[in-house]
């Protein structure tokens, strides 16, 4: 989820980092002192350092024991924690719906008892790991009683010097802080483990592979071509296509239609390689797909999706994120084309009017139109409008496709649309039904076949319902 994925790009990235630059500092710093007054301690008494050495044994021990166990609540921690930034960002997002349907009470008893789950994980793994501590403080008052009885043995008998006790003593006192900060860290340690391995969950998934099929370049007066084209989701699922060929020239436009759910937008997914086909081939200027980075591949198209995407910015720079450095003049034209710079006059201060956050301060419909205008003047080889027309009064649609007739002039084109009477005039019109392809061909011909389309067709206008 996309509050899962951001708690894991900040607290746990935070996490992590506080952990290397602080606590690997002290780690080391800790690491160091501890073999140096080892050091020291051998070249005073080998015996008494081997009994001060017992306790290090036993430390190990009881951190392994007891670890495991506070580990298994910090990573509890952090799943609950990136719950309740999933929880948090959908509520903020969706807050007109949720006070819409008062829901506020409800959403406010989910988000304490997730706080919940992360107050009971977070104060076990913390008493757990807490008791590391005072178990290691009183392991190494142990040694130093044991060190302080042996050595006054020894010093009695005339073994030793008292100084040379006195010395090992200090020594003693100070071999055990070094231990006492590694234990100190473990807390942190054990989350930034927890962590890690959140972190590591995303970065060890398994990249897209390109899938070269090293087919030669054919010579083809189409831009695109699908050819014997098979695909299904997955491998034991039915085939969506089967044996699906449809061949588009430049310029030409290709309508997809049929009810909701059909699979039109997963022809525009297999057009962008955001899915592999089974069998076949789609060519692009002669090419397979496949045998195309997608990079290269997707810098040939653009796209208008029905689900505007707007940054905080003004509506100029909103419009010219669709090509490079352009200059005022291309702006202005790709606005004016797209019937955006009728609507931005009006506005107080125009093209410099800043967007919001989700730009709700203009209506969806002019939402889309500055989308549009985005995507004439990125100027792409192939345009898909994947019901982009959607949320834009029919008044508005007539501007749009009229502006369209001469911006898609030379521009092959894919449109993804519900009302029918808007794309009488493409030269191929895919029909898709419970995510197959039933009948492919213009207007007309699909008409005079009195099949799925022409029932589709007729239904918009006399109401009735088409399975």
């Amino acid at each position: 989820s996309n509050g899962d994925i951001m708690s894991r790009a900040t607290n746990d990235m935070d996490n992590i980092s506080s952990t290397l630059q602080q606590n690997l500092t002290q780690l080391i710093t800790s690491i160091a002192t501890f073999f140096s007054i080892l050091w020291m301690m051998i070249s005073i008494s080998i015996p008494l350092t081997l009994w001060v050495l017992i306790i290090v044994p036993v430390s190990v021990v009881i951190i392994g024991i007891v670890a495991p166990r506070s580990q298994k609540y910090f990573s509890d921690q952090q799943r609950h924690l990136g719950l309740l930034n999933n929880q948090i960002e959908e509520t903020y997002a969706g807050y007109t719906i949720v006070r819409a349907y008062n829901h506020e009470d409800k959403e406010r008893q989910s988000f304490a008892a997730e706080n919940d789950q992360i107050y009971k994980a977070s104060w076990k793994a913390q008493f757990i790991s807490g008791m590391i501590m005072p178990l290691m403080t009183f392991i190494n008052n142990l040694g130093y009683i044991g060190i302080a009885i042996l050595g006054g043995i020894k010093v009695a008998n005339g073994k030793i010097p008292i100084g040379d006790i006195q010395a090992f003593l200090q020594y003693t006192d100070q071999f055990s802080q070094p231990i006492s900060q590694i234990t100190t860290l473990t807390n942190q340690i054990q989350s930034t483990i927890a962590s890690a391995e959140r972190i590591f969950q995303v970065l060890d998934e398994p990249e897209m592979k390109n899938n070269k099929q090293n087919l030669p370049v054919k010579k083809e007066k189409e831009i695109i071509n699908f050819d014997h084209v098979q695909f299904g989701y997955n491998p034991n699922d039915e085939l969506l296509m089967t044996d699906y060929n449809l061949p588009v020239k430049k310029g030409e436009i290709v309508a997809i239609v049929g009810p909701t759910g059909a699979g039109k937008t997963t022809m525009i997914n297999l057009l962008e390689r955001f899915y592999d086909i089974k069998a076949g081939s789609i060519r692009f200027n002669g090419q397979d797909t496949r045998d195309m980075s997608r990079e290269k591949l997707r810098s040939h198209f653009a796209m208008v999706l029905q689900d505007t995407w707007l940054f905080t910015g003004t509506i100029y720079d909103n419009i010219a994120y669709g090509k490079e450095n352009p200059s005022k003049d291309e702006v202005i034209k790709a606005s004016k084309a797209a019937h955006v710079d009728t609507f931005v006059k009006q506005l107080p201060k125009g093209y410099k009017t800043i967007l919001n956050e989700e730009a709700s301060n203009i209506s969806q419909g002019q939402r889309q139109l500055i989308t549009i205008a985005r995507a004439f003047l990125a100027n792409p080889e192939i345009l898909i409008l994947d019901e982009a027309t959607s949320s834009v009064d029919s008044r508005t649609e007539v501007q749009i496709q009229h502006a369209m007739e001469t911006l898609l002039k030379g521009r092959t084109s894919f449109v993804v649309a519900h009302r029918l009477s808007t794309i009488r005039d493409a030269q191929h019109i895919v029909v898709m039904n419970h995510g197959s392809i039933v009948e492919t061909g213009n207007h007309d011909s699909l008409m005079k076949k009195n099949g799925f389309y022409a029932d589709l067709y007729n239904s918009q206008f006399s109401g009735k319902v088409v399975i």
